[in-house]
């Protein structure tokens, strides 16, 4: 069965740093876009993070450029979300998925919830 399992989420201070993984069985994301989006309490679904696992392009949302990096490890089995100088308006539950907002997504994961508070 493919799944796509996220981890990596938890409580952190503000400012602080959180390393999110996504990592795929039955599926790999070696030709394919990756994305991560998120879920903030009360709120729909928000696009955070797009790569290219061929082109190796990324591209960030505004709110998160500067702070949040995404990349695959070498065999691009598993996907990352490198967070720092984390906010309280970050707190949501993050997905990952195979695919993009534009051209649709094949697979989701079931989410880490992140949590930034004091």
């Amino acid at each position: 069965e493919v799944q796509l399992v996220e981890s990596g989420g938890g409580l952190v201070q503000p400012g602080g740093s959180l390393r999110l993984s996504c990592v795929a069985s039955g599926v790999t994301f070696s030709d394919s876009a990756v994305s991560w989006v998120r879920q903030a309490p009360g709120k729909g679904l928000e696009w955070v993070s797009t790569m290219g696992t061929v082109s190796l392009n990324t591209f960030y949302q505004d709110s998160v450029k500067g702070r949040f990096t995404i990349f695959t490890d070498n065999t691009q089995s598993t996907l990352y979300l490198q967070m720092n100088s984390l906010k309280s308006e970050d707190t949501a539950v993050y997905y990952c998925g195979k695919g993009t907002d534009t051209w649709g997504y094949d697979y989701w994961g079931q989410g880490t919830q992140v949590t930034v508070s004091s």
